[in-house]
């Protein structure tokens, strides 16, 4: 044999035992496991790996344990007849001790899935109003994930999590809920800001009717302080004058009185122009004026 032979029948031999390699060892991916079968029937299932089978043996298919997320959109309608879609999520994963049943009971099982979730959707939906089907979408996947555990765990699937994560009503309902909220929020803004300056008011109007309570009872006092100490001084002079000059100095008390508040008129009131009497006779007239008032006031002093 010469070394052409040689070389060609290890190549043969290396080609024939790769095959036959090929055919007898096999690896699984991580979360993952295959299914073997002998003549189209159900042997074992193998685990993630390398693992072995005879060359008579075939991989019938491969099945994923991962968790996986199915997305289901759905139209029906409300209590109300408005039109939604309703996006529903599935998490789900094949049960590690059910995986015959997973690859052998259904051939599509996100179809299956998906029935299960259009039913229970358009049979709840339609007994709930536009307005509380938010509130209840929590109830509605809890109702989905119930009837799905039930139904595909005797399938080899277990449904780990429902979710309904959006409801999208038509577009022209939408307008208009944005409308009537816009509405409603403008009508509570308007009734605040008339509490508000309502308030204000009344706030406003206590502070002057205290103010002016407050300034009356000054002006009260003040009258009452004048009146006391000409009531003093009359008593003064009486004891300390003769008779024919208290009319004198009278005038002079009442005047000096008269002119000094004119000029605390003046000094703080409103307005800078004080009209006077400016005849012959208006000191006279001013001091009979007020010498009456102050008789008037002192008669009612001593009375109390």
């Amino acid at each position: 044999m010469n070394f052409e032979s040689i070389v060609l029948a290890f190549l043969i031999t290396s080609f024939v035992s790769a095959i036959i390699l090929s055919t007898i060892f096999f690896t699984v991916e991580q979360q993952h496991a295959s299914i073997v079968e002998l003549f189209g029937k159900f042997v074992r299932i193998t685990n993630a790996g390398l693992n072995t089978k005879s060359p008579l043996h075939t991989i019938a298919g491969t099945v994923s344990l991962k968790l996986r997320q199915l997305n289901i959109n759905i139209e029906t309608k409300t209590f109300d007849n408005v039109f939604v879609n309703v996006n529903v999520v599935i998490q789900y994963r094949i049960l590690e001790d059910k995986i015959f049943e997973a690859f052998y009971s259904l051939e599509e099982p996100q179809k299956q899935i998906q029935s299960f979730v259009f039913d229970v959707v358009r049979s709840e939906v339609p007994k709930i109003t536009l307005d509380h089907l938010f509130a209840e979408k929590d109830r509605i996947a809890l109702s989905v994930k119930l009837l799905l555990k039930d139904s595909m765990n005797k399938f080899g699937y277990e449904i780990t999590d429902t979710l309904v994560t959006d409801i999208v009503p038509d577009a022209r309902v939408r307008k208009a809920m944005n409308e009537i909220n816009e509405a409603q929020r403008l009508r509570v803004a308007a009734i605040e800001k008339a509490e508000a300056e309502k308030i204000a008011t009344v706030t406003q109007a206590a502070a002057k009717a205290e103010s002016d309570r407050l300034h009356g009872e000054g002006i009260a006092a003040q009258r009452k302080a004048i009146v006391e100490g000409l009531r003093v001084s009359f008593d003064g002079l009486k004891q300390s004058l003769p008779d024919a000059a208290h009319h004198q100095v009278i005038v002079l008390i009442l005047m000096g009185q008269y002119f000094d508040t004119l000029q605390k008129m003046a000094e703080h009131g409103k307005t800078n122009t004080i009209m006077i009497p400016h005849g012959p006779n208006s000191i006279n007239e001013t001091y009979q004026q007020m010498f009456n008032a102050m008789i008037s006031d002192l008669s009612s002093a001593s009375k109390k």
